[in-house]
């Protein structure tokens, strides 16, 4: 096709076609109005691609409820190579295109897509032209949407075109150039009324021009519509209808045909179109009337708009008796959902035959990942059906599969238009208790866990049923209540005791393990066997990271959440980082790991924010809040804990409200602002307030005595103190000894006793697993020392301490360390924080070292952090660059949680 003038567009084009040889590609997203030129022009990028390997699809109507339809015909070309991926890449790739498997995670699917257009690109450049987009089914526009906001570090080119609307975010070509296709000039317009009536006279061409605004398809109709200066719009649709109406009945029929099946099945079209009388000689007319084509085994319209005309022109019965021969005339592996789909459109009311087989489509689509196209279908099924039960049936499981999509809010609206239909038990017995769930995920905590335990005796699996009630014992812990806890555990333990589940002979613990507020005469300790049984057990029932970390035993729920990580690598991509790092980041900084920490929670981050993960994305904020506060860059603290408040306020989650303040409150203890600090820190114990949880106003007590004691608030750190040791004394917890030791040995006037205190205190801190407070602890112990100038004792502690600090990268307490040391008669000298001449290794860098020297290839590197094999291997050789390794295999002994030096060997 000769595209006339368009020099900006053609630029566009070939700019990104030189940046994807080059190996940086990008996705450019093409709109404008009907008949503007979006197909001429990817026609036209796919022509002058030379040296690229093509691959194209388009969406249409017909297929768009049909789960990845789009991503089988954009894959048909290259499916053979589908075997070659790693083994759950292909079979979750080959599931979503229907050849066998079930449920495969929908981010795994992106990442198969990926890989495998990512591998493909290795050997030529790829261009990729997707037709219509806004006619993809979703699970399809999903994936094209996660490859799109990765092709610039791929030699891969993405143009799609989106219809006469600007694209909304989130859609196919999500965060690639958008680019408004306009009319043509008057020069480019000319020559195509020219091409289209080459007998035309200067008359009817300067009318023509006149009339179509610059639109292609409008200049190349109108001259022989007698229309004055029409809307392209009006004018363009007036002149198909017109068109359409001058041909005989029985072409008229074969273009609805072809219309309302859309995929250019030309098969399927014929024998349909037979099945309705259309003879030969309607095709001959409909061919030579221009307004379709047919080339090999394809039909079609000369332009989309031809196809809207004559579909929406028609009369609605005559469009369900087409629908109905099209049902009968299908054939191959699509004939069950497309069949399924005409009848539905062919139906004049309630039809619970056809409701049944959307059903089945449903099921199917969910069997291949395809949550989204299930949800269609069961709100098509739930309207064609006669009894309101069955619609509200249909409704529950289509908010499940909304939920499974990752869309809460659809869920949600779907799940009351369910309860208008049927009773909330049916309601939550169908959907599995989906209302709390969404509650807990997006609501409030309060109201999470009473729909939880409301819900679950509807749920008639017992496994699912105890599933929800250990939601509710999370939820009533994150909403800082006792009551609701205890609430959840009576529960949980009737449900486990009858239905002799794995979790009852843990439930002697769980009450004990679960409360950090009460007292209770349990004598089962929160141990590293226990955690482990737990972790085997029941995944919702393990501690959150603070309590664990109360509790002393963050390294036992480190290391069952690195096996369940190891468990899910396997079948769940996502969920291997999303579901794990945001736990296990805060315990990584609990143990002076921060580096580790940050590349966790930074690449966790980045994931949850794609898949939606908005709980894990606030968790991941604060350990990088913490983080920053430890290394005093105060401002990005702020940003970051008060985007956590912005969200967990509303929820009620206590919890991550609370781990702000104290973080908050940490930021201004170490820069000196002690009155602040005591502010936001007494926010935790304060009855009533959005911040208070027993849990973190525990954690943060030794920083409140600290700020209390530096504003002369000794009543405050007394408190404090009475909580410490409360504690300690309850759980044995070494970091409660030391910190309760460590307060009174600063609220003590005998220096006798203080002094016993301190040493005591340090002797209850291990330093190797807890550093940073170790380093505390020395710090205070050596200003004290200090001030009984004791300054020789006093400089062995500082020293220590400082080197602890220095390690860590603790800017605001190395600082202080250094002044102190100063103060204890030591000349120092304040080095930069980083050694010349060292690069240091971004997060993602350290995260992908990491995994690398735990043996794992680019490949699944990149499965688990959603980048492209490619991208990896870039990364995998800037790291050995600046590790000074020589391949990767000599990363294991590099220490990727302290720095890029080389362990010694």
């Amino acid at each position: 096709m000769n595209v006339h003038g368009r020099h900006y567009e053609k630029a566009a084009f070939a700019r990104v076609l030189r940046e994807a040889r080059e190996g940086t590609g990008a996705a450019l997203v093409l709109w404008g109005d009907p008949g503007i030129g979006k197909t001429a022009l990817l026609e036209h990028a796919a022509a002058t691609a030379t040296g690229f390997t093509t691959l194209a699809c388009r969406g249409t109507r017909t297929a768009a409820p049909l789960a990845f339809a789009g991503l089988h015909t954009l894959l048909r070309p290259v499916a053979d190579r589908i075997d070659a991926l790693p083994a759950p890449q292909a079979a979750a790739l080959r599931a979503a295109l229907g050849r066998g498997g079930e449920c495969p995670d929908r981010f795994l699917i992106g990442v198969a897509t990926l890989t495998l257009l990512s591998e493909l690109a290795t050997e030529q450049p790829l261009l990729i032209t997707v037709d219509d987009a806004q006619w993809l089914d979703e699970p399809t526009a999903a994936c094209l949407a996660f490859v799109a906001r990765r092709v610039p570090g791929e030699p891969i080119a993405l143009f799609l075109a989106v219809g006469h609307a600007a694209p909304a975010p989130g859609g196919p070509g999500d965060g690639g150039t958008v680019l408004e296709i306009g009319g043509l000039d008057d020069t480019a317009a000319e020559a195509v009324v020219r091409d289209a009536a080459p007998d035309a006279d200067d008359e009817t061409v300067r009318r023509a021009l006149r009339a179509a605004h610059g639109n292609p398809l409008a200049l190349s109709e109108l001259p022989d519509v007698d229309a004055g200066p029409l809307g392209v719009g009006s004018g363009l649709r007036r002149a198909a209808v017109a068109r359409v109406e001058r041909l005989a009945a029985a072409t008229r029929t074969l273009l609805l045909v072809a219309a309302a099946e859309d995929r250019g099945d030309r098969h399927a079209v014929r024998a349909a179109a037979a099945a309705l009388g259309v003879t030969e000689h309607a095709w001959q007319d409909a061919l030579r009337s221009g307004l379709l084509h047919a080339e090999g085994d394809r039909v079609g319209f000369r332009a989309p708009l031809v196809r809207t005309v004559v579909y929406d022109h028609a009369p609605p019965a005559e469009c369900r008796r087409v629908h109905r021969a099209l049902a009968d005339a299908l054939t191959g592996e699509d004939r069950a959902a497309l069949g399924a789909w005409h009848r539905a459109a062919a139906a004049e009311g309630p039809d619970d035959a056809v409701a049944a087989q959307l059903e089945d489509c449903a099921r199917q689509a969910r069997r291949h990942g395809g949550h989204a196209s299930a949800v269609r279908a069961l709100c098509r099924a739930a309207e064609l059906s006669a009894a309101p039960h069955d619609k509200g049936r249909r409704l529950s499981l289509a908010a499940r599969s909304a939920w499974d999509a990752g869309s809460a809010r659809t869920a949600r609206d779907l799940l009351d238009q369910a309860e208008r239909c049927a009773t909330e038990e049916v309601v939550a017995g169908i959907s599995g208790g989906l209302r709390g769930l969404i509650a807990h995920a997006h609501g409030g905590q309060e109201s999470a866990h009473r729909l939880l335990l409301r819900d679950l005796r509807a749920v008639a699996d017992r496994g699912r049923a105890v599933e929800l009630a250990c939601v509710a014992v999370r939820a009533g812990w994150s909403a800082g209540s006792a009551d609701r806890q205890a609430e959840a555990l009576r529960v949980l333990e009737r449900l486990a005791t009858d239905g002799d589940l794995p979790e009852a002979a843990l439930l002697p613990a769980l009450k004990q393990w679960w409360d950090t507020e009460r007292e209770t005469s349990a004598a089962a300790p929160l141990t590293g066997e226990a955690v482990a049984r737990l972790g085997a057990a029941s995944w919702p029932l393990l501690p959150p990271a603070p309590l664990a970390v109360a509790w002393g035993e963050e390294a036992a729920l480190a290391d069952a959440h690195r096996a369940r990580l190891g468990e899910l690598r396997a079948t769940d991509v996502t969920g291997a980082l999303v579901r794990t790092a945001p736990h296990t980041a805060p315990l990584a900084i609990v143990r002076g790991h921060w580096a580790r920490a940050t590349a966790d929670a930074t690449e966790a981050l980045r994931v949850a924010e794609e898949t939606g993960a908005d709980h894990a994305a606030a968790q991941c904020r604060l350990s990088l809040a913490w983080l920053a506060a430890l290394r005093g860059d105060a401002s990005t603290a702020a940003v970051l804990t008060d985007r956590a408040v912005e969200r967990a306020v509303p929820r009620g989650a206590r919890d991550l409200t609370a781990a702000a303040y104290w973080i908050r409150g940490q930021a201004a203890l170490f820069a000196g602002r002690d009155a602040e600090a005591l502010q936001w820190l007494h926010r935790l114990t304060e009855p009533g307030h959005d911040a208070a949880h027993p849990t973190l106003a525990l954690l943060a007590a030794p920083d409140t005595a600290e700020a209390a004691l530096r504003t002369g608030a000794r009543a405050d750190a007394r408190a404090a103190l009475r909580t410490l040791r409360a504690w300690a004394e309850r759980t044995g917890a070494d970091w409660a000894r030391a910190a309760a030791d460590r307060t009174a040995a600063l609220l003590t006037a005998d220096r006798g006793d203080a002094e016993a205190l301190f040493r005591r205190a340090l002797d209850a801190s291990e330093a190797a697993r807890r550093p940073f407070d170790h380093a505390r602890t020395r710090l205070l112990y050596g200003t004290w020392l200090c001030r009984a100038r004791r300054r020789t004792d006093a400089r062995a502690q500082l020293a220590d301490a400082a080197d602890t600090f220095r390690r860590l990268g603790a800017a605001p307490l190395l600082e202080r360390t250094l002044a102190a040391q100063e103060r204890a008669g030591e000349r120092m000298h304040r080095p930069d924080p980083a050694p010349p001449g060292e690069p240091a290794l971004t997060p993602r860098e350290r995260h992908v070292a990491r995994l690398a020297a735990e043996g794992l290839t680019d490949r699944e590197i990149a499965a688990q952090l959603l980048l492209s094999p490619r991208t990896v291997h870039r990364h995998v050789a800037d790291v050995l660059a600046k590790t000074g390794v020589a391949a990767r295999a000599e990363l294991a002994r590099v220490d990727l949680d302290e720095g890029p030096a080389p362990k010694p060997r």
